[in-house]
């Protein structure tokens, strides 16, 4: 059954009639063996995948692709704006991360749909061989370079759905209602927007993302309740 802090539909309707439900803390949560078992079984897998990324992303960029046409950066001159970027991920992605780790039933859901997000992501890579946008101007994020890209040349074909956008929507969608959730939309707005001012995305990769975070959530709410 879903956590407390994850209210029904039904029970959101009848908040007037019901006493409101305290927050899943981390002592009662981990002294229930459902919720142990998806937390480690939810890490282990990450690991899993993690390990497997830098050979799929290298084979990804080795193997050929087709160009898209968009007229949006056709008109749109290309910048580099990484700083701003990867300023606007990592500040959102602490805030997401400050906010859900007091908050266990939040978090556990915000894990499953973060690798069911990246197994989405995988295989529309795998589907959707790209190159990448005309006048591409590099990434630069030291990060993410480091431990999941182990190839010769740099990551550029990574591009359907946009990760960057999806990660913060994700964030926003998994903190509760507030100013977090606004700040974290804003942030996601910007990042689909300066990934297009850097010709990183085609616009497509960035409209397409919102989808894909619907289905990873929708389907880490199937597995919290499972």
């Amino acid at each position: 059954m879903l956590p407390p802090d994850f209210p029904s539909a039904p029970a959101a309707r009848n908040r007037t009639t019901n006493p409101p439900v305290a927050p899943l803390t981390w002592p009662v949560a981990w002294h229930q063996p459902a919720f142990r078992v998806r937390l480690l079984l939810v890490l282990a897998l990450l690991l899993a995948l993690a390990s497997q990324l830098p050979g799929f992303f290298a084979w990804v960029q080795a193997r050929p692709g087709y160009h898209l046409p968009d007229p949006l950066l056709d008109w749109l001159p290309a910048h580099d704006v990484s700083e701003a970027t990867f300023a606007v991920i990592y500040l959102g992605i602490a805030l997401g991360v400050t906010t859900l780790l007091p908050r266990p039933g939040r978090l556990l859901r915000a894990l499953w749909a973060y690798l069911l997000l990246h197994l989405l992501r995988c295989a529309t890579l795998w589907l959707l061989p790209l190159e990448p946008p005309p006048g591409l101007v590099l990434l630069q994020d030291p990060l993410v370079d480091m431990f999941l890209y182990a190839a010769p040349t740099p990551i550029t074909k990574d591009l359907f759905f946009s990760g960057h956008t999806a990660t913060l929507l994700l964030l926003a969608l998994a903190v509760p209602v507030g100013w977090r959730r606004w700040l974290l939309l804003a942030g996601t707005v910007a990042v689909g927007i300066l990934v297009l001012i850097q010709h990183a995305h085609y616009t497509y990769d960035v409209l397409a993302a919102p989808l894909f975070v619907w289905l990873a959530w929708r389907g880490s709410r199937w597995v919290v309740r499972g």
